[in-house]
Formats: C-alpha cells, structure tokens, sequence
C-alpha cells in the first residue's frame, strides 16, 4: 500500500531532487505555536516533517531537544496531545508527510494497539522509535506496518553490513542514515564519508536514505542533498526557535517567524543542490 512518504520521495525523485526533512519537537515551546510552526512548515519549503514526542529520558537526542522536549512536558504537552497536534494539522494540510520520532516508553503506556489505531486515525504517516532495534520487531514494528504505517529505521556509521539487513528487514518509507556517531547536534558530518555510506545502503536497498545528526546550515544541506534522498535538520531549528523565546522561554512575536525563515533557507540549499 502506497503511504504519503511513499508518494512525497516518488515525486521528488521524478523531479531530480532531495526532499527537505524537517524535525521539531511536539508542543515546543507551547503547543499553539507549535502548531503554527508546523503548519507553515511546507510553505516554506518542507517536504516530510518529522515531530518528537516529548519525553523525559531521550538517549539519541542531544542537548538543544532535550530542553525542546522539557519545554513541551512543561507546557503540558503529552502523546495525546501530540496527536490532537497532528489532527490539527490534517485539517488543513492532507498532503505532507507526518512522521512521529521519540521513544518505546510513552507508546507502551499509552498501548500499542490504541497507539496505531489513534495514530492512523489522526493523519500519522510513520514512525521512528529510536530504542527499539530489529530484535525487538514484534513489540511495534510488525504491528505498525500492519496497520499501515511506515516503519523507519535508524542506520549509523557503525552498522556494518551484516547488521545492515537485520535494520533493513522491515523498514519502510525511508532509511534514516545518522551521519555522526553520537547524539543530535552536537558535529558536523563528514560529507566524503556521508556519500560512500549512502552508497553502501542503497547497495542493499530500494528505499530512499536520508541523512540527519549532523547538518546546520542551507550550505550543509545542499551538498548532503547532492548524494542523498532526504536531507533532515533537526537541533538547528529548535536552536533557532529557542534564540527566539524571551527570558522565560515563552513565545514571542519572532518564534514562528525564526524557525520558518530557516526551514525556507534550509530548502533553498536542498533545492539547488
């Protein structure tokens, strides 16, 4: 069954170029202007966007989406609500790919069953749970795809190729390559070593790879998008929305404006790859 991810990368494929992945964390830094910021998102240039679902004890996300995330727990986010965020955005956008990134723990409490069916209903496209590898397929994974959801799986620069098709088994929708070894936002990716580990994972797959962890800037963006499928900016936006907040991490009249003008630079730089 053919999903919106599916169809977002087929028509950027057709027209010769890398789709922009945009990432922010779910109800940051209050879930009204959270909301306006991911709508604006693909007018701006946005072609998958992925939303983090708050969480108290990350272990992938460095520390400008920790603090995203604690906002949001503190503005009274929660994985209901992040849903509620993503109806929200169906009403007006029925088109752009939704991704949900984070972590088992929330799902499992919420359970996995009600979790699928709430989120297929809200307009969630796929998934990308960063602590449950291959091993634990049966937990989510299996379930997800069954009920039509894109499974998107993490590979990094110390999966070799016999761990390799264990992350592939079952993935969907695209590959997630992490350019650097370690937590979000905290490197800049190497782009020679990028380009031959894109090469080596499309040597085992059909799917599109994007690449995230480790790119900043329009100029970055452009010269991963050269070799990839998906270029994904993630801690440079929240940076940007956190730059943007007054002395009490509150929103101003400059939040959704400072994300957005990026995400515009960011596909810019993608575009003209």
């Amino acid at each position: 069954m053919s999903t919106r991810i599916d169809r977002r990368f087929a028509e950027l494929k057709a027209q010769g170029r890398a789709a922009l992945v945009t990432f922010l964390m779910a109800g940051d830094p209050d879930p009204a202007t959270s909301l306006s910021i991911i709508k604006a998102m693909p007018r701006c240039g946005a072609d998958v966007i992925e939303i983090g679902m708050p969480f108290t004890d990350p272990m992938a996300d460095g520390p400008s989406i920790q603090a995203a995330g604690l906002r949001a727990l503190k503005a009274g986010m929660t994985l209901k609500k992040t849903l509620e965020l993503v109806r929200a955005f169906r009403e007006d956008d029925n088109t752009t790919p939704l991704v949900l990134m984070g972590y088992y723990n929330p799902i499992y409490i919420y359970g996995v069953e009600k979790f699928l069916a709430d989120a297929k209903f809200a307009g969630v496209d796929g998934l990308i749970i960063v602590d449950l590898p291959a091993e634990e397929d049966a937990e989510l994974c299996v379930p997800a795809l069954k009920a039509g959801l894109n499974f998107i799986r993490l590979a990094t620069p110390t999966t070799d190729d016999r761990r390799l098709s264990a992350v592939l088994a079952n993935t969907s929708g695209f590959v997630y390559y992490v350019s650097i070894t370690g937590i979000t936002g905290t490197a800049t990716a190497d782009p020679a070593k990028v380009a031959a580990a894109v090469g080596r994972i499309k040597r085992h797959t059909s799917l599109p790879v994007a690449v995230g962890f480790g790119v900043r800037t329009a100029e970055q963006a452009a010269i991963i998008a050269a070799g990839a499928d998906g270029v994904v900016v993630g801690s440079a936006l929240v940076n940007a929305l956190k730059a943007s907040l007054d002395q009490n991490e509150k929103a101003t009249a400059k939040t959704v404006t400072a994300v957005v003008n990026l995400v515009a630079e960011l596909a810019r730089g993608v575009r003209g790859a």
